[in-house]
């Protein structure tokens, strides 16, 4: 859906074009969680537990979300999926929204490179000192933009940007101009 205007494409974009009839998408991914690390309120996620959850939603029904704000959407994910490291997510962000093109903008400004989940815990245990709990079954409702993480690597990465230490840099950012609604 054309909403008759350009949008502007975010400063650090080089190639994204747009104009009427067409939307800008920026593609984005990276991991939104890693199993077995501790998030700063001590929570450990168990490998297996997002699976119920992403065979009945899909990532269609999974939400991008400005700071976790249900009233900013800024994209869509394309591909979630649990891997041996984490939560991969792979998405498009829309610029032609206020809020996707302020991402946009801030990720390529290397400002912004943060991920977070917003989740129900349906299975928690206790777990060892110092972290808090175990969590074996999640609920995913959506994966946020965020400026800070609760879990520290859960983080984006632009080509040949520093990595998590022990781990790959594995989210690359990149431009993607291409018609609305096209796959």
């Amino acid at each position: 859906m054309s909403t008759g205007r350009a949008a502007i494409p975010p400063p650090g974009l080089a190639g994204a074009t747009s104009g009427p009839g067409s939307t800008l998408f920026v593609a984005i991914e990276g991991y939104a969680a890693l199993f077995g690390r501790a998030d700063l309120s001590g929570d450990v996620i168990e490998p297996g537990a997002f699976a119920a959850s992403l065979m009945r939603r899909g990532p269609e029904a999974i939400r991008m979300l400005w700071h976790h704000d249900p009233a900013r959407p800024v994209g869509r994910w394309t591909t979630i999926r649990e891997d041996r490291l984490g939560l991969y997510a792979k998405g498009e962000i829309a610029v032609s929204a206020a809020a996707g093109h302020e991402a946009a903008a801030l990720i390529a400004a290397g400002a912004l490179d943060g991920l977070s989940i917003g989740f129900r815990a349906k299975l928690a245990r206790r777990a060892s000192p110092p972290n808090r709990r175990r969590l074996v079954t999640i609920d995913l409702w959506e994966i946020s933009l965020v400026s800070f993480p609760m879990q520290e690597g859960a983080r984006l990465r632009a080509p040949g940007a520093p990595g998590i230490p022990g781990l790959p840099a594995f989210a690359r950012v990149s431009a993607a101009g291409r018609p609305a609604g096209a796959a």
